[in-house]
């Protein structure tokens, strides 16, 4: 029975790298997939309102671009860059 359990292990680690492979693609796709409905957006004029930006408005509101940052990359699990430039746009907006 050791022997099995054993086995099983080390199938299951070896088929680890090709499961984390395929995640990352995965991923990936839904990066791109994610920038072009952005796009599409953009291009529509439509805002999309996310739950929660109102503290993220009301600290651009008070000039705490900073905070604001971290609190959108709280809120959406966005990247740094990502963040900045969406808290930069509503600054614009």
């Amino acid at each position: 029975m050791e022997i099995a359990a054993y086995i099983a292990i080390m199938a299951l680690i070896l088929q680890y790298p090709l499961l984390e492979s395929r995640i990352q693609k995965i991923q990936r796709r839904a990066d791109r997939i994610e920038r072009k409905l952005d796009l599409i957006l953009g291009h529509l004029d439509i805002q999309v309102a996310e739950p929660g930006l109102e503290r993220v408005m009301d600290l651009v509101r008070q000039g705490k671009k900073i905070e604001a940052i971290k609190v959108y990359r709280e809120l959406t699990d966005a990247g740094l860059k990502e963040a900045k430039d969406a808290v930069e746009r509503m600054e614009v907006a």
